[in-house]
């Protein structure tokens, strides 16, 4: 089994041989064309099923609109929004696109049965992609086709490149070590990507529900803390700017983190670099674009809302956990630089070390019953809590609430300095309390010092909170100068855990 996570459904030939102990790296280096051939035969017939269920799946998609009317009580977008199809085109929009869809999926799932045609896999693949997007691009005016799509979008997904594995990984991975050379943990272990999965999926059933109000399925949020300004928030111009909903954006990027966070062996930092890289972008970048958005909210809107929030900081935490794997990726990429092997190959196919370091250390999942603190303590392997950096989480939060106790409404500009500010300083003390991003604590440096100044420029505050807000500023900042504890090691990356 995969690090616990069983073998899918399937078996997949070269890991089975390598954690066996029947091929050691020399033997598999040498494999033959021949024998790479034979193993995928037995792979895909192993995963035929699979490539049947995508030709099911496919006269689903096709019947879908043929057999329910798109176009009977559509819904229109919240807020009165305009969007750039008129309800006539998007009622056509999205008939077509199921149809052409499934019309897809048929002809490529059907060449899919036969092995040795991963482009007809990929293209099934990205048909899933196309589907769990159509509705947001369409502004779909049916809930059921929104539903429909998004379900079978990801069902596709993950029967052609998650259940039976990257199509013909079989013809040039390489066996090699699961343990990045230097680290006492493996980043890409399943425990790891357990927590990220279940994150993603927490994060993608969030946005979804929001998603469901901006297209126009529901009539209201429900907020249990700020009511109305919930809705506020989800129709504001800020949110009307976008060209699609972006709550819809959210849960279209949320379902790939989930899906992904199920891609390729325990040792894919090194056998699938260009997808570490893709999930990296989704999470880090594009997470820190979500969150600022989030943070914006009090200053752009001049409301909350507390579903938009939930996402946020389910996201943040996922920035330092997947930091770890993304960095180990790179090092392999620059180990393979200085051999000079071929950059993009590595980068597409992935390498192998001249190290064979198994992960004896992450639990399996499989124990996940028996052993749950275990398994939770292997997942956030790579995160350390100093009590520096959770007592400026601490105190950030509370610069973002102050202005309340001392009657600073929102909309003041001492409000906004303290929203701004203590959010920013919560994002960077989590973000740092991943070791491999420790260094980063020092931005507080600069945000409490720039708070405890700001504060005091801004049009009339009161002087409780002026005074309160310069002493818990000063605070964050010293509180980011001592390094904190490190519990694992990095590589050569462990020079900049400073």
């Amino acid at each position: 089994m995969e690090n616990g996570m069983g073998e899918r459904g399937v078996t997949r030939p070269m890991m089975k041989m390598d954690q066996d102990g029947g091929t050691s790296k020399g033997e598999s280096m040498k494999m033959t064309h021949h024998d790479r051939m034979d193993m995928l035969m037995m792979h895909h017939k192993q995963t035929l099923w699979v490539y049947w269920l995508v030709v099911i799946l496919g006269f689903w998609v096709l019947l879908s609109p043929l057999t329910f009317d798109y176009g009977k009580n559509p819904f229109l977008p919240s807020g009165g929004r305009s969007v750039w199809l008129s309800l006539d085109a998007r009622v056509l929009a999205m008939k077509w696109s199921d149809i052409v869809c499934g019309i897809l999926l048929i002809v490529f799932g059907w060449r899919s049965l036969t092995s040795n045609r991963p482009i007809s896999v990929w293209i099934c693949c990205f048909v899933g992609i196309w589907l769990s997007m159509a509705p947001l691009v369409f502004w779909s005016p049916s809930a059921l086709a929104y539903m429909n799509d998004t379900l079978v979008g990801a069902l596709v997904m993950g029967l052609t490149v998650l259940i039976p594995g990257m199509p013909n990984m079989i013809m040039y991975m390489e066996m090699g070590s699961e343990v990045p050379p230097g680290w006492t943990y493996n980043p890409s272990s399943w425990p790891q990507r357990w927590i990220m999965i279940v994150t993603g999926f927490m994060g993608w059933m969030v946005s979804r529900y929001l998603a469901a109000f901006q297209l126009g399925y529901l009539d209201t949020v429900w907020d249990p803390f700020f009511g109305h300004s919930s809705i506020e928030v989800l129709n504001s111009s800020m949110s009307h700017a976008m060209p699609v909903s972006d709550a819809g954006l959210g849960s279209l990027a949320y379902t790939f983190e989930f899906l992904m966070g199920f891609m390729g062996s325990p040792a894919r930092w090194r056998t699938m670099p260009w997808m570490v890289t893709f999930f990296g972008i989704l999470v880090i970048p594009l997470g820190l674009v979500h969150i600022f958005l989030v943070i914006s909210q009090p200053v752009l809107v001049g409301a909350w809302c507390t579903l938009c929030i939930v996402p946020a900081l389910i996201m943040l935490p996922m920035l330092p956990l997947e930091g770890d794997e993304v960095i180990a990726m790179f090092q392999f990429i620059k180990k393979a630089r200085k051999r000079g092997d071929n950059l993009w190959k590595v980068f597409w196919f992935g390498g192998s070390l001249d190290s064979m370091d198994q992960d004896k250390r992450s639990p399996e999942l499989v124990k996940f019953p028996d052993e749950k603190n275990s398994i939770f303590q292997a997942s956030i392997w790579g995160m350390s809590f100093p009590w520096t950096l959770t007592i400026s989480m601490l105190l950030g939060i509370i610069l973002v609430f102050i202005p309340d106790i001392f009657g600073d409404t929102i909309q003041t500009q001492s409000a906004t300095v303290n929203h701004l500010g203590g959010a920013l300083i919560v994002v960077v003390s989590v973000i740092s309390m991943g070791e491999v991003f420790r260094i980063g604590r020092y931005l507080n440096v600069l945000l409490g010092v720039g708070l405890a100044i700001s504060i005091w420029f801004t049009e009339y505050p009161s002087l409780g909170l002026a005074l309160a807000s310069t002493i818990l500023g000063v605070a964050a900042a010293a509180l980011a100068l001592p390094k904190g504890t490190q519990t694992e090691h990095y590589g050569d990356w462990d020079e900049y855990v400073r």
